[in-house]
Parts: C-alpha cells; sequence; structure tokens
C-alpha cells in the first residue's frame, strides 16, 4: 500500500503553510481591502494563488481532473518543489538517466542532494538490470525521466517499468510530448501513485516568457505541492496568457504541424551535408546530429549569428538543433552547406 507520507519530509508534513488573503475569499466581486494593496490601476491586485480558471481549461483539453494539475512557475519551480517535499537535505538522494535535461543536477545541488547519475545505454535507453540494482535504497526518493529526452530527442521505453518497481516518487518531464505520437503518462496518474508528469507551455503552445509548467498528479502529492509553493506563484498576466493560448487550440494545431513538418524536412536535408556523421530520430521539436567538430562547426555558426546548442561536452561531437521557422531552417541548412563546402 503506497503511503505518500513516508516518504515526505517531516517538516513539511508539520509545515503550517502561508495563507494568503485570497485563500480566504473564492468571490471575484466585492471590496477588497485585505490585502494591502494599492486600489489603483489594472494590474494592482494580486492573482488567483490556485489559477482556477486556468486549470480548468487546462483540465478540458488534457482531459485530467483540476484537483490533478498543479501549476508553476515554469517546470523548474516543479522540480525544485520536489526535491523540497521529498529530500531530506545531505541525507536523501535522487537518481537520473543522462545525458538529460540540466536542471535535475541544478536543482539537487542548490537543495544539497545527491544525485545519482545512470548513462543511457548507446540508443539512449535505460539499462533495466542497472537501473534495478539502485532502485532498493532506502534513501533514494525522487527518479527523474525526461522522455521525450533532452538532449536525445527520443522517448524513454522503459518508463513504466521503473514506475512499477520503484517506491519512491518518479517524476516523468513530457515537456516535448506534444510533438510525439507517444501517449501522456498524465492518463495513468490515478494507476500509479507514485507519478507525476510534468508538461509544459513554453514548448508547443509558444509560451516560454510566460513561465507556466504543469503538474498532474494524485491530489495528495497536489496538497503538499501547494503547501510549499510561493503563494502568488504565477503572475495575473501569465495566467491570462496561458488562458489565450489555451483558447486559440486551432492555433496551436497549426503552428505544432508546421514544426514537425520541418523537422521532417530537416531530417531528410541535413543527410546531405557531409560534415554530418550521425543524425538521431526525434520525438521533439530540435534534432540532434553528431558531426565531424562540433566546437568549430558551432562557431563558425555563431559568427553568422545563428545560435545552436553545442552539446559537445555531454555527448562527444554532438550539436542540438532546434526546429525554427521554415525560413530560420533554411539559412541553418544553407550555413551548413557552406560550412562543409
Amino acid at each position: 500500500m503506497f503511503n505518500i507520507n513516508t516518504l515526505v519530509r517531516p517538516n513539511i508534513l508539520n509545515l503550517e503553510p502561508y495563507s494568503s488573503a485570497r485563500d480566504e475569499f473564492s468571490g471575484s466581486e466585492g471590496i477588497f481591502l485585505d490585502a494591502n494593496e494599492n486600489p489603483f490601476g489594472t494590474l494592482n491586485r494580486y492573482p488567483d494563488p490556485f489559477q482556477k480558471q486556468l486549470k480548468q481549461k487546462l483540465s478540458e483539453i488534457k482531459s485530467v481532473a483540476t484537483e490533478n494539475i498543479f501549476l508553476g512557475n515554469g517546470s523548474d519551480e516543479i522540480i525544485d518543489l520536489c526535491f523540497r517535499i521529498f529530500c531530506e537535505p545531505g541525507k536523501d538522494k535522487a537518481l537520473t538517466f543522462v545525458p538529460t535535461y540540466g536542471m535535475y543536477e541544478v536543482s539537487a545541488a542548490i537543495n544539497n542532494v545527491e544525485l545519482i547519475k545512470v548513462y543511457l545505454d548507446e540508443n539512449f535507453q535505460i539499462n533495466k538490470n542497472e537501473a534495478l540494482t539502485l532502485l532498493s535504497d532506502a534513501n533514494l526518493k525522487l527518479i527523474f525521466i525526461c522522455s521525450p529526452n533532452n538532449p536525445t530527442a527520443n522517448c524513454i521505453d522503459a518508463v513504466e517499468f521503473i514506475i512499477q518497481n520503484f517506491k519512491g516518487i518518479v517524476v516523468v518531464d513530457e515537456a516535448y510530448i506534444d510533438f510525439s505520437d507517444k501517449e501522456s503518462l498524465s492518463q495513468k496518474i490515478d494507476q500509479y501513485p507514485n507519478l507525476i508528469v510534468l508538461q509544459t507551455l513554453s514548448k508547443a503552445w509558444g509560451l516560454a516568457a510566460a513561465r507556466v509548467g504543469i503538474a498532474f498528479t494524485n491530489s495528495a502529492i497536489i496538497n503538499f505541492l501547494n503547501k510549499v509553493k510561493p503563494p502568488y506563484n504565477i503572475s495575473a498576466p501569465n495566467q491570462q496568457a496561458a488562458l489565450q493560448a489555451l483558447n486559440e487550440v486551432d492555433r496551436y494545431e497549426y503552428e505544432k504541424a508546421i514544426l514537425i513538418r520541418e523537422r521532417e524536412k530537416m531530417l531528410l536535408e541535413l543527410q546531405n551535408i557531409c560534415l554530418i556523421k550521425k543524425i538521431y530520430p526525434s520525438e521533439t521539436n530540435f534534432i540532434l546530429i553528431e558531426v565531424t567538430d562540433a566546437d568549430g562547426i558551432y562557431n563558425a555558426l555563431t559568427s553568422q549569428n545563428i545560435i545552436i546548442r553545442n552539446r559537445n561536452k555531454v555527448i562527444r561531437n554532438c550539436l542540438r538543433l532546434t526546429v525554427g521557422s521554415p525560413e530560420e531552417n533554411a539559412a541553418l541548412l544553407t550555413a551548413l552547406q557552406n560550412i562543409s563546402a
């Protein structure tokens, strides 16, 4: 029987959360003299601390109940909250499979939590036998799996195997799931009480500047996330920007289709560039390539004001190319061809 209280830090279990003025009044109209706000202006009032309208809209689109949705100031805030809730600094451990998103390691370091890094195999997949030997560690509380993975661009096959064989919390980061044909694990949070699924409005929804991260999980974990988060963690303008985007699903689908079509076009055209040694499959809005000289090619592109991501220190001689607009992609391909010439 899964008991979330055995995983939560004792001080978090006993924490009395801050109660904001808006926590105590659910209406939208009235004479508000409770929060020491300036009565003048258009941004003078504190935002809804629990983003009720935004969660309702997300619930309709994602087919997840509102009580199973938590919103953070980007997914990075949710990652940090997971460390704060479940990992005792200097004692507990977390685990991730590398190469992967760098913020798991940064958040672990900030929270003084040892992060175990297990390397993916040559196909960028989890070695199940190697992983199993680590899952019984009593101090291992958190596992982070990015799928589709950044920077490798592929989905991880063994995600449910890890969830089923681990007694702690598994955080599955689906920032790029919109670009994949794979089904989101957000539909399985009832099946797995130790699962937290992260998504974002920064990628396919085009709201990177608004910083809206999403967690789908059971209501018990949601309660702890709400308990620890800052009272007004998402501003009113950002909530409005998110609502506007979510009300334009046709535009989202149209732009996503362009990006997927451009990705497939680039995967074909990159094959004709001789400095590229390998092109990895992609289920994201970026492409990982192995080249002859990652540092040299990166510098050559930068000198032309074409900025890509040099992943040479993470995966030898590899570069990560974001799929941009058709015009941006054409400029990148031309520049790579000229470097090859």
